[in-house]
């Protein structure tokens, strides 16, 4: 009997050994640098790539809904607008903060002195011009060099703003899941060079997948790692409600599922009317604000899409839920 407890001892110690060197190797390794392509991207000073710049930045791509300042929140709701000087709100999972950036063309806080082609890598491969990894909140590697061009060139016509956004805020777990288990992500395949906008299914999916990235949050990932876990759009648990820990967001299922689909029993005119009307559940983080200026084009283009993907049988309602029901809510057995 002793000689068992012995070993379970040593086996104790070993495993806090084993657990202590993953932290401390990942307080060490977590801000390690990595070297990208620097896509032959370069800003444009013509008005129409301008112009369509802004219509992605603002609402499309809704830039604004992480990238507004603090005192905008309001305006950024409601689709305004506002500056884009970052930090409004911390990204907060178990590991720590993270911050949004200022990218107003600010010299000294923003992104006035980062090269077009810098800016270009962080988009297109996740990598900032130091060389270390961004954290995985802006999946548009795939974008289209004449968007990822369109979206820098309106960038550039920014005012500066003197605001120095919040440092992340990282704990042992943080720095470890940053060591060993974020890394760099390019592109899936050659980024088009071009994309049409025009209604129909392909386009649809570049919107959903890429630009709006519908799939970032409407598809169940892991709340520490951001690794995508859940079928393609078919929603779940997102993450807590801000301001009361005990609730969390829940998205709804996107896909033509007959009984558990959100909108399968839509038609287009409802689907369309549904981005007029806002915010209509007060927890939502969806950026209503931005998308109620999408043209009809795009919504036409995400309706069709939508129809296409695999039905999943999942249960995602209601849409705030008690954050002890996660894993059950993960599963679709809400």
């Amino acid at each position: 009997m002793k000689t068992f407890l012995k070993i379970l001892k040593w086996i104790g110690i070993l495993l806090l050994i084993a657990v202590l060197g993953i932290f401390i190797s990942g307080y060490v390794l977590y801000n390690k640098k990595y070297t990208a392509p620097y896509p032959d991207i370069r800003a444009s000073t013509d008005s129409a790539v301008i112009a369509h710049g802004k219509h992605l930045v603002y609402y499309s791509a809704h830039c604004v809904d992480c990238h507004f300042k603090p005192g905008d929140s309001l305006g950024a709701v409601n689709g305004e607008e506002v500056g884009l000087a970052g930090g409004a709100f911390p990204f907060v999972f178990p590991g720590g903060k993270f911050y949004s950036a200022n990218i107003s063309s600010d010299p000294e806080f923003g992104i006035g002195n980062i090269p077009d082609s810098a800016l270009a890598r962080a988009f297109r491969y996740g990598v900032k011009p130091d060389g270390s990894v961004l954290a995985p909140f802006m999946e548009m590697q795939n974008l289209s060099d004449e968007d990822l061009t369109a979206i820098i060139s309106f960038l550039r016509t920014l005012p500066p703003v003197k605001y120095k956004v919040p440092d992340n805020e990282l704990n042992l777990l943080g720095k470890a899941i940053m060591a060993f288990f974020i890394r760099p992500e390019g592109p899936k395949g050659t980024p088009p060079k071009e994309m049409k906008p025009d209604t129909t299914v392909a386009y649809g999916e570049y919107l959903v997948t890429v630009v709006s990235n519908c799939k970032g949050c409407h598809t169940y990932r892991n709340p520490n790692t951001g690794a995508y876990e859940g079928e393609l759009l078919a929603g779940g648990p997102f993450e807590p409600v801000h301001g009361d820990p005990t609730k969390m967001i829940v998205t709804p299922n996107l896909t033509p599922d007959p009984e558990t689909g959100h909108i399968y029993h839509w038609d287009y005119n409802q689907f369309r009317t549904r981005f007029t009307q806002g915010v209509l559940v007060k927890e939502t983080v969806m950026p209503w604000g931005s998308f109620k200026h999408l043209d009809s084009i795009e919504v036409k283009a995400i309706w069709k899409y939508l129809h296409t993907v695999p039905p999943v049988h999942k249960v995602c309602s209601p849409p705030v839920q008690d954050i002890k029901d996660w894993d059950k809510v993960a599963k679709g057995e809400s």
